[in-house]
């Protein structure tokens, strides 16, 4: 069996890796692609320069604003496209009917060399109708593209946008992690969910395998059944514990924690609430803290929060605090998670105040337990103490909206524009190669995005430019922008010799999607009732549109 090459790829002497996904390869297509490539070669069409932008028509999860994600993953496939022998006869088996030998030697030089990639960058927040790529090249290269293209960015901006709908309702001051692994669409669902939740604004993830590939911050303590699994404190052998600054070593850790339990039990100021706690649970905790005396986090709903979790909590974190060490804070799971935090936050603070431990008041609380942008908002709504969220299933598995919706259609060749028409107005594509400009306004939000066709001047600030929507005669606006900004940049040149914008970092990609959602005018991007942000075209493009559509569509006749 032929091995795929492992080798990064050299484009305008820059290195571009393969994908990080090994089944992103030619063959992760439809098989109409290959249909198609094969009936373009018959025709002696193969080679015919084509553009093909791909957009999409709704935003997602009822709101008005999208994420663009998955740039990377396209270029590292364009960059490493080339067939195997093994594919090829693949294709020659799968093909109907007889395929011609000509055909395949022409598969087996197949590349993207003489394809060009324009595209928005990364993380930004994108509208329906603007090309997030533009591909240029020969018809049938770039048409074995789509499907893979599509696949890429489809999955990759809707769990970026889910991400940073629940980064916009949780706040900029809360810390945001990724917990769906396990409930996520296999391994390249979560792996992907993990990279692209980073993207739209999370902190953290639990997917070590993410952590290792694209150097997200990790996060995770323990379970339940880690809790579950102590019977009591005899079970503990191993009872010492060094201070953090090695100067001295407490013999008998659960010993000072059971001192511990039995101040915070005496306190007045407690009003004697707390009885007997679960000494299994005690058990564990004091376990937890003795392998991690530094990152102490109890998950505190095991057996009952206010009776056992905290005050249990509690008395680790005072004794750990004794030897120099502070606690995390803890982990809520289950139940009313607005009083429940509240509840909690007021016992660290009455122990912060009682015995004078600096900062224990501001002990972090972090909520789990099915978590969505509708709980987000609740919570926030009732009022509650939850420093941090961990968000596995809704999020990762985009359970509000299953796809996106991205197309992917040709709008010229052979310096040709093409239209798509439909009597449902929202599929009419836009044709001909576009320049595609963010417009905006004195208060540094932006304002309108607008296309013109390729040879159109470039919008001037301080000018006055028409912007008209593309299929509405009467909606049109005058904008004066105080700030212009073109969108699409070149990714992959190929024989253009066009400089190539270089592949950020991921991490400059989540802070780009940040800054991105900063300049946004907030009723675009609130969650209820959002305002529609306007996509428009020039006036030479509108009349344009309207000319080709006039002249492609056929002319009915009465009877």
């Amino acid at each position: 069996m032929e091995a795929k090459s492992n080798k990064a790829t050299q484009n305008a002497g820059r290195v571009v890796d393969v994908p990080t996904n090994p089944m992103v390869t030619p063959l992760l297509t439809d098989l109409y692609q290959f249909t198609m490539a094969y009936a373009y070669w018959k025709a002696g069409k193969h080679n015919e320069r084509a553009v093909f932008d791909l957009y999409f028509r709704k935003n997602p999860f009822g709101g008005e604003f999208t994420v663009f994600a998955g740039l990377e993953e396209c270029i590292k496939l364009i960059a490493n496209f080339k067939l195997t022998e093994e594919e090829i006869s693949f294709i020659q088996q799968s093909l109907p009917g007889s395929c011609e030998e000509g055909f395949l030697n022409y598969l087996r030089e197949l590349d993207c060399s003489d394809v060009e990639v324009y595209a928005i960058s990364e993380g930004t927040v994108v509208f329906p109708k603007v090309p997030l790529l533009r591909l240029e090249g020969p018809v049938a290269v770039v048409q074995l593209l789509e499907t893979p293209v599509l696949n890429l960015v489809n999955f990759a901006s809707l769990v970026s946008t889910n991400a940073a709908r629940h980064r916009l309702v949780a706040g900029k001051s809360k810390m945001l992690l990724e917990f769906g692994l396990r409930r996520a669409q296999g391994p390249d669902g979560a792996i992907g969910a993990s990279k692209y939740c980073y993207v739209g604004g999370f902190d953290a993830t639990s997917n070590v395998a993410a952590g290792r590939l694209f150097g997200i911050p990790l996060r995770g303590t323990h379970s339940h059944a880690f809790v579950s699994s102590f019977m009591g404190p005899d079970e503990i052998l191993e009872r010492s514990l060094c201070s953090s600054d090695g100067s001295s070593t407490c013999e008998d850790f659960v010993a000072l924690v059971q001192s511990w339990l039995s101040k915070i039990q005496l306190l007045k100021s407690l009003g004697g609430s707390f009885g007997d706690t679960n000494q299994s649970e005690l058990a564990a905790f004091v376990s937890y803290a003795l392998a991690f005396p530094n990152n102490f986090l109890a998950l505190v709903d095991t057996y009952d929060v206010m009776r056992s979790g905290v005050p249990n909590f509690c008395a680790v974190a005072l004794a750990l605090y004794d030897l120099g060490y502070k606690a995390v804070g803890i982990r809520l799971d289950s139940g009313d998670l607005a009083y429940l935090s509240s509840e909690a936050r007021k016992i660290f603070h009455t122990i912060e105040k009682e015995f004078g431990v600096p900062d224990f008041g501001k002990t972090s609380i972090t909520a789990s337990n099915d978590l969505n942008e509708e709980t987000l908002d609740g919570l926030k709504k009732q009022g509650h103490e939850v420093d941090c969220f961990g968000i596995g299933t809704y999020l990762v598995t985009c359970y509000a909206q299953a796809a996106l919706g991205c197309v992917f259609k040709l709008v010229e060749i052979n310096n040709q524009p093409r239209i798509k028409l439909s009597e449902d107005v929202s599929k009419v594509s836009i044709p001909c190669k576009k320049r595609c400009y963010r417009l905006y306004g004195k208060e540094g939000y932006s304002l309108v995005d607008i296309m013109t066709g390729e040879n159109e001047p470039c919008p001037k600030v301080g000018e006055r430019i028409l912007c008209r929507h593309p299929f509405s005669e009467s909606k049109r606006a005058y904008v004066v922008p105080k700030r212009v900004e073109e969108l699409l940049k070149c990714y992959w040149p190929g024989k253009s010799g066009k400089e190539r914008e270089e592949l950020p970092a991921l991490k400059e990609i989540r802070e780009h999607c940040i800054r991105q959602l900063e300049q946004m005018r907030p009723d675009h991007i609130r969650r209820l009732n959002p305002t529609p942000y306007k996509v428009s075209v020039s006036a030479k493009l509108y009349d344009f549109i309207h000319f080709l559509w006039l002249n492609e569509a056929p002319v009915g006749e009465l009877h």
